[in-house]
């Protein structure tokens, strides 16, 4: 069992930064895939990020790349997902999640966190 506690959302306006933190408890991240995904009001969950297990591959949604890097500490079992260059279209509530394969697929991942609201302001 993993258990995942996302942390660093708020309020942010247009073209501001956020960092959010996933940290993990359990067992070590080491083992999985980590993704970030997330879901506005009224709309399916979509899937963010994504990192492997070493860090070496990575994997961004369109909408994101470019504006967003998810890295990982498996020593610190957390995940981040810096997001840069926000807009409104970014608000949702982000969820972080591990899976034993590199997927994008939300529903491969396994465990989630409860998930932590992003707000951005015009």
């Amino acid at each position: 069992q993993v258990q995942l506690v996302e942390s660093g959302g708020g309020l942010v306006q247009a073209g501001g930064s956020l960092r959010l933190s996933c940290a993990a408890s359990g067992r070590t991240i080491g083992d999985y895939t980590m993704g970030w995904f997330r879901q506005a009001p009224g709309q399916e969950r979509e899937s963010v990020a994504a990192i492997s297990r070493s860090g070496v591959r990575t994997w961004y949604a369109d909408s994101v790349n470019g504006r967003f890097t998810i890295t990982r500490d498996n020593a610190k079992n957390t995940v981040y997902l810096q997001m840069n260059s926000l807009k409104p279209d970014d608000t949702a509530v982000y969820y972080c999640a591990a899976a034993t394969l590199f997927t994008i697929t939300p529903s491969s991942y396994t465990y989630w966190g409860q998930g932590t609201q992003v707000s951005v302001s015009s």
